[in-house]
């Protein structure tokens, strides 16, 4: 296989091949019509060379587009990769994240299982009102009742609108 700085010599030499040539046709023509001596076929000879050389020249600058492809596919290929090995550690994060969520999810929801309603009532209209629907949400009817009837009117129905649309099967599963 040809070394890098050998293309590189190559593709140097089909430029100029590629315009000297057409340069040196005109100006041996230049000579002839000009009515200058210049040696006999000197026209010729020069498109002859050019003639010869063209495809070599043509496939130089192949071999340097396709080792630029190459090289810019192994970048992407890299890349690729490293996208690749990162989606995997964001994935197991995300998995360790909504294991404890669980966990913490389940403890939240015993601790305000044990209190009493009106004790529960008064933190959970503290908190985030998505958050309270979601814990009474998971309490036994008869707790959640007792939670609901001992907070303001006004959050209760907010937290009991937000509950019966968690349920509507209408509800569209995206935001």
């Amino acid at each position: 296989m040809i070394s890098k700085s050998g293309l590189k010599r190559a593709a140097v030499r089909s430029l100029a091949v590629a315009v000297l040539c057409p340069l040196l046709i005109q100006f041996a023509n230049a000579q002839d019509a000009g009515g200058e001596a210049a040696p006999s076929g000197v026209s010729s000879e020069i498109e002859k060379y050019c003639s010869n050389i063209a495809d070599a020249a043509r496939d130089q600058r192949y071999a340097l587009q396709r080792d630029e492809l190459q090289k810019l596919q192994d970048d992407v290929d890299a890349r690729i990769a490293e996208l690749e090995q990162r989606t995997a550690e964001y994935q197991d994060w995300l998995n360790r994240r909504n294991e404890f969520l669980a966990k913490a999810e389940a403890g939240l929801v015993e601790i305000y299982k044990n209190m009493k309603a009106d004790a529960a009532a008064g933190q959970l209209e503290l908190v985030n009102v998505n958050i309270a629907a979601a814990i009474i949400m998971k309490l036994a009817p008869r707790q959640s009742s007792g939670v609901l009837s001992e907070m303001s009117p006004e959050k209760a129905a907010q937290i009991t609108g937000i509950i019966s649309s968690a349920t509507d099967p209408n509800t569209s599963k995206d935001p």
